[in-house]
């Protein structure tokens, strides 16, 4: 898909973003075509030097952008900043209450100079008596019952990925594009809150209504009672792993006529998915042991041949190598800081069939700088000044 095509063309974003929530925003918009530029002290960004699980963040979720560094906390580089969201459609931003405010880059300061501007803050709270906590990822699942969800019972867990990072940039950009829809009737930009809380919430919504709707308070997933029969994880031949599920009674004959299964099928007691639930006390220890001697490879065959839900249980780097990723074109090459050439997952969605491409790689930190002054009119003279007085850093 060639870039003008993409359906964020021409629109502009500068990003003063950091870590995974307010930079997942500007890559979904990145990644739809927009021109995204991301505002990097004259430091760097601090994920482009996280080790263990931050490891990959920088390239992840700053693809297709541009990096202009800026030392905000002197007058020259907020005057570039200003003159750079003079330019923008959108500005987005993820740092602490009142830190924008300070520099003068708040919504309430731009939308004077640009009564257009659309203005993103991802947050960890909305406006309200939380609003000056500290949020992270963990601690909005904690206080937000999703880790209650996830563990086992009175073992709370976190979710095995930035799930409210991530998804609150996402409505963050969702929230970004709906309002430069309202931008083309009227002409007026506006302010967009996104924040990890609220978003957790709307993830664990499903069970708040659930609570309800029944009057029963929902059970951790791991200690639940399973709204389908076979639904599970089971250890078979050679201590391998798979998940199987049967949701229907349909799909149940179908499992018990692959395997052979004439008594099961044939039985009163389990003759309704509701009822198998009933009895996934005893069915359930005797499905494992009668399954138990084949293996992963098996099943997964019989189960696709029979259109029956099967997973392999998968380790997240083995996905690299995965047939269906590799044959669509989910995966894209990608070229890390240290020059070592790897694969990035592209977003899951497609635009007239094609998937929305990289067409930038992660930018080292001021690779833009130069260029994006020039356009500012800054002469070259005044760029390197500006990078002799660590004002900017041009890679």
């Amino acid at each position: 898909m060639s870039e003008a095509a993409l359906p964020l063309a021409g629109i502009r974003v500068v990003e003063f973003t950091h870590m995974v929530m307010g930079p997942t925003c500007g890559m979904v918009l990145a990644d739809l075509g927009a021109e995204v530029i991301k505002v990097e002290p004259v430091t760097g960004d601090s994920t482009r030097r996280l080790l263990g699980s931050g490891a990959g963040f920088f390239p992840l979720f700053n693809r297709n952008k541009k990096s202009i560094a800026l030392d905000l906390q002197q007058a020259e580089g907020r005057e570039v900043a200003l003159k750079l969201c003079a330019t923008a459609d959108v500005v987005s931003e993820n740092f602490k209450p009142g830190t924008m405010q300070k520099l003068g880059l708040d919504h309430a300061s731009l939308r004077k100079l640009h009564p257009g501007l659309v203005y993103v803050s991802h947050k960890g709270f909305l406006p309200g008596p939380y609003d000056h906590r500290t949020a992270l990822d963990e601690v909005v699942q904690m206080m937000g019952g999703l880790a209650y969800m996830t563990g086992r019972p009175g073992d709370p867990l976190r979710a095995g990925a930035s799930v409210n990072d991530i998804m609150g940039g996402m409505f963050g950009a969702i929230g970004a594009m709906a309002a430069l829809m309202q931008r083309a009737a009227t002409g007026k930009g506006q302010e967009v809150q996104s924040a990890l809380f609220e978003n957790n919430v709307f993830l664990v919504a499903q069970h708040m209504m659930q609570y309800a709707v029944t009057g029963q308070p929902a059970a951790p997933m791991p200690g639940r009672i399973s709204a389908w029969a076979v639904y599970d994880v089971f250890t078979v031949k050679d201590g391998e792993q798979i998940f199987l599920a049967a949701v229907s009674d349909s799909q149940w004959k179908l499992l018990c006529e692959a395997f052979g299964f004439a008594d099961l099928l044939a039985a009163p007691r389990l003759a309704s998915n509701n009822l198998r639930v009933q009895a996934r006390d005893w069915m359930m220890p005797m499905l494992r042991e009668r399954l138990a001697g084949h293996s992963a490879a098996h099943l997964s065959a019989v189960f696709e041949a029979n259109g029956l839900p099967f997973a392999p249980i998968t380790q997240p780097e083995a996905l690299f190598d995965d047939p269906h990723l590799n044959q669509t074109g989910g995966l894209a090459p990608l070229t890390l800081a240290d020059g070592r050439e790897t694969r990035v997952p592209l977003l899951p969605l497609t635009l007239d069939g094609e998937r929305p491409g990289l067409r930038l790689q992660p930018p080292q930190l001021g690779e833009h700088s130069a260029q994006l002054l020039r356009e500012l009119g800054y002469s070259d003279e005044q760029v390197a000044s500006l990078c002799r007085r660590n004002i900017t850093v041009s890679a």
